[in-house]
């Protein structure tokens, strides 16, 4: 059996029966104990002065190596070119872009000290599957030190456009660096395409048949392979959620009132401010939904040293507490903001006890809580999804009431649409939605990956 590589810019905490991190975590950990495995990536950890050297241990039964960060790599690699440059420009907004040569220069010193670390516990028949944005030129830097394995890269963003690519100053380097990977796949066949033109217009790239790119002697796969969820697991933890105390306590609060849940990282591409808005176009063009309904927003704190984050986060307070004293009685208060994060029993309980399921991100290369939503539906009586249609989700839901995210008024316009649906329409979406969702479900989805990166024949 072939052994399996993961590289990830952070390993997931694995402490008690299921990893802390999600989805994700769960199907790497899939994919590694079905191989002799290992993890390698950041280990959350701040160090006083640089660490070549990986610390091993093992958890769960997954053999794990580490290094930690020295807090200007931290700053600079992380906080600054990972989340001040690649990850706003891949989610199409510029406007929060802040790019500064000493972030470009902490990126690839991080990406050579992972290699570094790295080189040294590869044996030669490998296959290696690196993750995200973070990690970019770590296939560059591997080839560099003579690794011949196959290589594969899965970018969980989208890839943008070629001219918002060309907005990043070092952006040729970038794409070289990534075709040095023999796989590499996207979410969508529309981040594929993108990453197709900007590679073939802006380097010595030649597409040669579909999926399939020359970069000088080198032939380089793409793919598009949708995350999924692990339906099954979901589904069952949906059905016992209703147990759970504070679950109780809001069904009993809620009354006759219809929830809308949303659960999102609290992060500028979630479009909260305009989901905010779009809830107050509702109660404002839709009379006959005062004092019927409850929008629970959840926002996970995210990224607190970045300023853009923290004005985020008082902007909604101020929103939320804006709409609930222009709208709010003294026995409902239209909107629950809470910047915190909840254990996932609870959400799948907000999840199954909602009438409607708002994800309307700006941009997003997945979007998975709207998967996590149908999922914790009662399919005799489902909730309704309202997504936005530039989530990599809306690809593959149609079923979906699908809305632009921008557009507060067709937001609202969704919600009332969602609220008004009748039993059996809903019935008929959701389990279209569902049939779907365990077709590409998160087993499904690394196993296709690996599969195509093990059938590749390179030097």
């Amino acid at each position: 059996m072939t052994s399996l590589v993961v590289v990830s810019n952070r390993l997931p905490a694995l402490g008690g029966s299921r990893p802390q991190a999600g989805g994700l975590a769960v199907a790497l950990l899939g994919a590694l104990n079905e191989h002799t495995a290992l993890w390698f990536g950041w280990n959350g950890r701040i160090s006083k002065e640089t660490i070549t050297q990986a610390r091993m241990h093992s958890s769960q039964g997954v053999e794990l190596a580490s290094i930690p960060l020295t807090r200007e790599d931290f700053n600079e690699y992380y906080l600054g070119y990972a989340n001040e440059v690649l990850w706003p420009v891949f989610h199409f907004s510029l406007g929060a872009m802040d790019y500064r040569r000493s972030f470009a220069e902490a990126y690839y010193r991080v990406n050579r000290l992972f290699a570094d670390a790295l080189r040294p516990l590869l044996s030669g028949d490998e296959l290696i599957w690196v993750h995200d944005y973070h990690l970019i030129p770590l296939g560059r830097e591997l080839r560099d030190r003579g690794i011949q394995q196959r290589l594969g890269f899965f970018l969980h963003t989208p890839f943008p456009s070629y001219g918002l690519v060309r907005a990043v100053p070092d952006h040729r380097r970038l794409l070289n660096d990534l075709c040095a990977y023999d796989l590499i796949g996207f979410q969508t066949t529309i981040d594929m395409r993108a990453f197709t033109e900007s590679v073939t217009e802006a380097i010595d790239v030649r597409r040669v048949a579909d999926g399939q790119l020359r970069f000088g002697d080198h032939l380089l796969r793409t793919g598009v392979y949708p995350v999924g969820i692990d339906v099954e697991a979901n589904v069952a933890t949906a059905d016992h959620a209703l147990e759970v105390p504070r679950v109780k306590h809001l069904i009993e609060g809620l009354g006759r009132r219809n929830l809308i849940i949303g659960v999102d990282r609290l992060d500028y591409s979630k479009g909260l401010p305009q989901r905010f808005r779009a809830y107050q176009a509702l109660l404002a063009d839709y009379p006959h939904r005062h004092g019927q309904t409850v929008f629970m927003q959840i926002a996970s704190p995210s990224r607190t040293s970045i300023p853009e984050y923290d004005e985020l986060r008082r902007n909604l307070e101020e929103m939320a507490g804006h709409i609930n004293g222009e709208h709010g009685d003294i026995d409902w208060v239209p909107i629950h903001y809470m910047n915190r994060t909840f254990d996932r029993a609870a959400v799948a309980g907000l999840y199954r006890t909602a009438r409607v399921g708002l994800v309307t991100p700006l941009r997003d290369g997945m979007n998975l809580v709207a998967k996590e939503f149908v999922a914790a539906q009662d399919p005799h009586d489902p909730g309704v999804l309202v997504l936005s249609e530039l989530a990599g989700a809306a690809r593959e839901l149609d079923d979906a009431l699908q809305v632009a995210p921008y557009d507060v008024d067709a937001i609202a316009a969704g919600i009332d649409q969602a609220l008004a649906m009748p039993l059996a329409e809903r019935q008929r979406r959701h389990a279209r939605m569902m049939d779907i969702m365990r077709h590409n479900d998160l087993h499904a989805w690394r196993r296709r990956f690996l599969n195509d990166l093990a059938a590749l024949e390179v030097g």
